[in-house]
């Protein structure tokens, strides 16, 4: 199918998930992950109206926005190393993968120097994999506190990656255990503001859906597979 017909398959099982848990579509972003996509092809995505594009690496956006129109709204979805944080700040309208003290003291102090504000999300590891990144929920209370003293970042939610199964239906505890760590937290930390939930993936966004998410990360579900 075409990037269009992809979309149009994708809108209307989200449409499906958020009725059956009483949710309206209209609150979940569809972040298009142009990982491996040529310009062209992310092109197509642009012009059906979706226009908020996620990379992984920070060189590779910064070479595909270069060749895109300038209404894409990038989003800095991968593992961030901090010496790539200069290419980051300011050019991204979202953070997703904040997992460390260290990368939020470069992220603010290449924020300070431009006199800006970044947006972003705290991953958290949730599942526990050592082969993922992102904090410990059980450090996500401490964590925020530490960052209130960071003047030129805001966080505005949490992302996290659920273990991939043969059964979207086995990630429900994962997205369910996020989106209730970020309403303890908001209880708890009055003024945390964390309204952004980044979960869910080409083969759990459904169950990501149900369980809260507003931010949905779909990469194969928009351009079908990559040719690597």
């Amino acid at each position: 199918m075409s990037v269009h017909e992809n979309l149009q398959h994708i809108v209307s099982k989200i449409e499906a998930a958020a009725r059956r848990s009483g949710r309206n579509p209209g609150d979940i972003k569809i972040i298009a992950v142009t990982k491996h996509v040529p310009a062209d092809r992310i092109k197509k995505v642009l012009d059906t109206g979706i226009e908020d594009l996620g990379e992984n690496r920070v060189q590779e956006m910064i070479t595909k926005a270069e060749q895109l129109p300038p209404q894409a709204r990038w989003h800095m979805i991968g593992h961030l190393q901090t010496n790539k944080v200069k290419g980051v700040v300011g050019r991204v309208e979202l953070i997703h993968s904040l997992d460390r003290w260290k990368l939020a003291q470069e992220i603010d102090r290449q924020a300070t120097e431009q006199d800006l504000i970044v947006p972003m999300l705290i991953q958290v590891n949730v599942s526990g994999e050592d082969t993922k990144f992102g904090i410990n929920s059980s450090e996500l209370m401490d964590f925020l506190v530490a960052l209130q003293d960071l003047h030129h970042i805001k966080v505005k939610g949490l992302m996290t990656i659920a273990p991939y199964v043969d059964n979207p239906e086995e990630t429900r505890p994962f997205f369910r255990e996020l989106r209730l760590l970020g309403g303890r937290c908001n209880e708890k930390l009055p003024g945390s503001g964390l309204e952004l939930l980044s979960m869910g993936m080409t083969n759990d966004f459904e169950v990501a859906v149900e369980e809260g998410a507003n931010m949905l990360r779909l990469g194969t579900a928009i351009f079908g597979a990559r040719r690597y």
